[in-house]
């Protein structure tokens, strides 16, 4: 196995993020130092996922040191909630104060179409399990009220402003997966406020505040939502509509280090 210290050397990023389906291309404006795949780090993730690369890129982002991951691992692969936890232990172990998660989801509003991102205010957790389950130490206990950055969402907001590029915001539901919801699931998650479901990014978010770190999540909206349309979903729908929204993401994201937006600073 790789010694991810030893190849980091005197690299020291502050920043992590996590990419979902489909938004691989980010990874392309890294200028990369060091790219390992997820095999050759002890207790890295192999997704099973289709549009999930599965490797680490060590790089500069618009002069920002950032650690990328170029794809996750889901509950619904093995039934492990906190399968990401190695990796993420690994980010905060190298310097990591601060991380950026990305996802493909589910529209239930209809004022926010299939290409539209979305600013994750809030999450509601419908999975019903939890990555802290057997954490025997009192950090399991992890507050959740500010649980998504208030400066780095506003740093976020302010420069898709700057740039003219829709920025919407919102709740977003984490259901298990790996079957698609059902109109009467998407019904009651829009009662509960949801705007927008998925099956990823909450366990990250719950883990990387446990391990102490701030955290700010995009929703790529690659669908409307269950019964919304009368269409059935599928992963394929997901993969090609996810690089629509993922051009904008990138360009907020990319201005948004330059500017220093997510220190405040901008």
């Amino acid at each position: 196995m790789i010694d991810l210290a030893k190849v980091l050397g005197g690299f020291k990023p502050r920043t992590g993020l996590i990419l979902g389906s489909g938004l691989g291309s980010l990874a392309e404006d890294i200028d990369a130092v060091a790219r390992i795949d997820y095999a050759e780090l002890d207790g890295f993730p192999e997704s099973g996922v289709s549009g999930h690369a599965g490797h680490l890129i060590a790089g500069y982002l618009e002069k920002e040191p950032v650690l990328l991951l170029s794809g996750r691992s889901h509950y619904y692969e093995k039934g492990d909630a906190a399968v990401m936890r190695p990796a993420l232990t690994a980010l905060r172990d190298a310097g990591v104060e601060r991380l950026l998660l990305t996802n493909s989801a589910g529209s239930t509003v209809t004022e926010m179409p299939p290409g539209s991102i979305m600013l994750i205010t809030d999450h509601i957790n419908f999975s019903g399990t939890n990555p802290l389950f057997g954490e025997e130490t009192d950090g399991r206990f992890v507050g959740m009220t500010n649980a998504y950055d208030q400066t780095m969402r506003d740093g976020l907001e302010g420069t898709a402003r700057h740039l003219d590029i829709e920025l919407h915001q919102g709740c977003y539901m984490w259901f298990s997966g790996p079957s698609f919801e059902t109109p009467a699931e998407i019904r009651m998650a829009k009662t509960l406020g949801a705007d927008a479901v998925g099956m990823s990014t909450v366990p990250e978010t719950i883990l990387a505040r446990f391990l102490g770190m701030k955290v700010a999540a995009c929703s790529v909206i690659t669908n409307y939502a269950a019964g919304m349309t009368g269409a059935e979903l599928s992963h394929t729908e997901t993969k090609e509509i996810a690089p629509r929204g993922g051009g904008k993401l990138s360009r907020l994201l990319r201005s948004a280090f330059a500017n220093g937006a997510l220190d405040g600073t901008s």
